[in-house]
């Protein structure tokens, strides 16, 4: 991948057509069918792709328009989970969510994004990221009645990952971002076998790999549980160190409108880091300085060069409006910042 300065580019999610599902929320139906649907999931995508590029991002995402969850439309395409017979979790001790049940052994029995990777890889010329659930986040989001081991389930969802990241990489896919919300929950797990399960999921891989670990979409239930956070949100603290000693190259993080204290980020030194600059739990569309005034503070603690700017997380929950506004001042926040580095 070409090198570039301060790359910026979303996190995950963007805000799917309402011709497609019903806009502004989660695991929103599709309107469509057969191949409608895929035909509508391609415009759905190539719509996303215009509107990154309008708003001058350097690193090209899917916005997710060709799935309804992050997690469940890949853990869809596993062997062993009955989709039809779901049961009620809490999801990371927070909100309750219907969910699918492992009933056998999981295995991954063909490709699940890699013929849309291929196709976004043929609109553009720009380096492109594809986001897949990390292994414990995909443990928290089901429930488990064949293994009855979290760790050992992991594995198995570490083994099916990594099939897939293979064949995305040869899809011409040039960062795969595994994201793990559960990091920021589930410490002890994450430093026992979370973030050995996650190596398993990069193994062989030479394309640049991120992990994302926010506080969550911004929806109620999230944004409840970061009330009872105080006034220092120091989860990262517990994991940063364990994802140091990693493979992994790039960790993205919440900052803008968190309470995040930015000088965590020295626990990461040396990686690269993809400092979410762009609050999704707001309407509110940041200013370009804004966004800068995020970046300074993150570079006293994360070299020029391994500063990618970024969202917070994924701004499904949003308008389209507001979210074509929310990347038009990312790149435009980091435009002022090369400007002052003289880059």
């Amino acid at each position: 991948m070409k090198k570039l300065l301060l790359p910026t580019s979303i996190v995950g999610s963007l805000p799917k057509p309402a011709w497609l599902a019903p806009p502004e929320k989660l695991w929103s139906p599709w309107k469509l069918e057969g191949d409608q649907l895929l035909e509508g999931k391609q415009d759905a995508l190539r719509i996303s792709l215009q509107e990154q590029q309008l708003a001058d991002l350097d690193i090209i995402c899917d916005g997710e328009q060709t799935r309804q969850h992050f997690v469940t439309t890949f853990i869809e395409h596993l062997s062993g989970v009955d989709f039809e017979n779901r049961k009620t979790v809490k999801i990371r001790n927070r909100y309750d969510a219907s969910v699918p049940v492992v009933v056998g052994e999981v295995a991954r029995q063909k490709a699940v994004f890699v013929e849309d990777a291929k196709f976004l890889r043929k609109q553009t010329t720009k380096p492109i990221k594809w986001a897949l659930p990390g292994p414990l986040t995909m443990v928290d989001t089901l429930y488990d009645d064949h293994y009855k081991s979290r760790e050992k389930l992991a594995w198995e969802f570490a083994k099916a990952l990594n099939e897939e990241a293979r064949e995305l990489q040869d899809a011409g896919v040039d960062i795969i971002q595994f994201d793990e919300p559960a990091f920021n929950v589930f410490f002890d797990e994450v430093n026992d076998w979370g973030m050995a399960a996650l190596e398993r999921a990069i193994e062989g891989l030479h394309c640049q790999t991120a992990v994302h670990i926010c506080y969550g979409y911004g929806i109620q239930a999230n944004t409840d549980w970061k009330k009872t956070l105080g006034s220092e949100w120091r989860q990262y603290e517990e994991i940063f160190p364990k994802i140091q000693k990693s493979k992994i190259d790039v960790v993205s993080l919440e900052c803008h409108n968190s309470n995040v204290p930015l000088n965590l980020m020295e626990l990461v030194r040396g990686k690269k880091v993809m400092v979410g600059a762009i609050d999704v739990a707001t309407n509110t569309i940041e200013t370009p300085e804004e966004v800068a005034d995020t970046l300074r503070k993150a570079l006293e603690f994360v070299d020029a060069e391994n500063l990618y700017p970024s969202t917070n997380c994924g701004m499904a929950p949003l308008s389209r409006n507001v979210a074509r506004g929310k990347l038009s001042a990312l790149s435009a926040g980091a435009e002022i910042i090369r400007k002052e580095l003289g880059i």
